[in-house]
């Protein structure tokens, strides 16, 4: 697994290699939960998904994504908040090959 690195910010956007894939990451925090879009190698593979503590955001394979990204609380369960992103918060990217 590999930790990506976040500011907390209520809107923010990373461009990040991961697995050999070019990806753009857009995160903002509406009232109701954070919120990913995810674009690898210029294709949107993710638009709109909420981020929830602990789930998979990718999940299924035919989106074009080698790999998968989840959301750990480091205090807790909750599902992340834009203000504890990168401390609280942290978002992992996990390997194909450490996914079961």
């Amino acid at each position: 697994m590999r930790t990506i690195p976040l500011e907390p910010e209520k809107s923010q956007s990373i461009s990040i290699s991961l697995g050999g894939q070019q990806c753009r990451i857009r995160l903002v925090q509406r009232v109701s939960f954070l919120y990913m879009d995810m674009e690898v190698n210029g294709v949107p593979v993710l638009q709109g998904v909420p981020c929830l503590f602990g789930n998979k955001m990718v999940r299924y394979r035919h989106l074009g994504f080698r790999g998968d990204m989840v959301f750990i609380d480091n205090s807790g369960e909750s599902n992340p908040q834009w203000d504890g992103l990168g401390r609280r918060y942290t978002l992992y990217y996990i390997e194909e090959s450490e996914l079961v």
